[in-house]
């Protein structure tokens, strides 16, 4: 079995790069067609160009971000399509970062980009059934859909030691500072836990909503967080092996953030580090609340340090929800696993 693999982000995005990993690990023969070009034009132009010198494979598989690809590649092949949809362009750019509005030319474009890359594909994989739920729910789409979680790179993200020894306690969140992961939630109950010294928060990133973080720290006078721009993503796994809890989100009020587990999630139980998750569909679907992770309500920063506190005061309970985590993560999350759920799926429609 032969699969041409082909996506719109480079193959090093962590969707993309567990699932080439997975197939890999499973004995997979896959052609890329990747790129890592700096902008989606060019890796689309690349992309493409290389695949059309591709002759001989089984099924063409349309990794993040593909949408865009699909109509192209229809016209290009008669060979079986799955398309790795992952998120919908369309509620990304109108609800999460609320570029445009869903009633704009913008806006109705990506409605049909969604639709039309789906129904046009032989499977659809997305990341949660909260997901699957929602894409039923919001387009006309005929095309059956597939579950598939994100997972983590195991070669990157695996038990280790702390090799800093402090009588601090670390907490470590990390993020593009989108509006759907809830950032200004983890400042807001930063200030909450300020009367304990010892509790040190540590969020590393920049994004779109950075100078509105940065402003509401300075408004609220906050002085247990450390701010850090960014870090190497090969540094990552020492920034969460010196903390004590990892914070996973997410945390935010928009209807995306609940749909989805998001991908430093699977990275920190990986690491078997304790989690802290939102209270949501896609969260329950992998994890148990105070055995795997411990939930939050969404948009509350007082049951965030709420949560944060009794962690810190039950050892025992953190080493629990740490172990079973990582428990999960390897039952169903490493590449490998991914890579042969996602054999089995090919297997069989070809």
């Amino acid at each position: 079995m032969k699969i041409l693999f082909i996506s719109g982000r480079e193959p090093s995005y962590t969707r993309n790069s567990v699932i080439i990993k997975g197939l890999k690990n499973n004995s997979i023969d896959i052609l890329e067609c990747t790129s890592n070009k700096k902008t989606y034009f060019k890796r689309y132009i690349e992309v493409i160009s290389k695949f059309l010198l591709k002759k001989d494979y089984d099924i063409v598989f349309v990794g993040f971000l593909g949408q865009p690809l699909v109509p192209i590649i229809k016209k290009l092949t008669k060979k079986p399509i799955i398309l790795d949809a992952f998120i919908s362009i369309y509620d990304t750019l109108c609800f999460d970062r609320k570029t445009y509005t869903p009633n704009s030319i913008f806006g109705r474009v990506a409605y049909k980009l969604d639709e039309n890359s789906c129904n046009l594909s032989d499977l659809v994989l997305l990341d949660s059934k909260a997901h699957v739920d929602y894409f039923n729910n919001t387009f006309n789409i005929k095309t059956d859909f597939k579950r598939l979680f994100v997972g983590a790179d195991t070669e990157v993200f695996f038990p280790q030691n702390q090799t800093i020894c402090s009588n601090d306690f670390n907490i470590f969140y990390y993020g593009t500072y989108l509006p759907l992961q809830g950032i200004e939630i983890i400042i807001k109950s930063a200030k909450l836990l300020e009367k304990y010294p010892e509790i040190k928060f540590k969020i590393v990133g920049r994004g779109p909503e950075s100078t509105k973080i940065e402003d509401l720290a300075k408004q609220l006078h906050i002085k247990n967080i450390e701010f850090i721009n960014w870090i190497p993503y090969e540094k990552l796994p020492i920034e969460i092996s010196n903390s004590d809890i990892c914070l996973g989100g997410h945390f935010g009020s928009i209807d995306k953030g609940k749909r989805v587990i998001s991908g430093k999630t699977f990275q920190f139980l990986a690491m078997k580090k304790p989690v802290i998750v939102g209270n949501n569909p896609a969260n329950k679907e992998l994890l148990e609340h105070e055995k795997s992770a411990m939930f939050v309500e969404h948009d509350s920063p007082e049951d965030l340090a709420e949560k944060i506190l009794e962690l810190k005061n039950d050892i025992e309970l953190r080493k629990k929800i740490a172990e079973n985590g990582h428990k999960t993560f390897k039952k169903k999350c490493t590449p490998e696993k991914i890579g042969l759920e996602l054999k089995e799926i090919i297997e069989k429609m070809i």
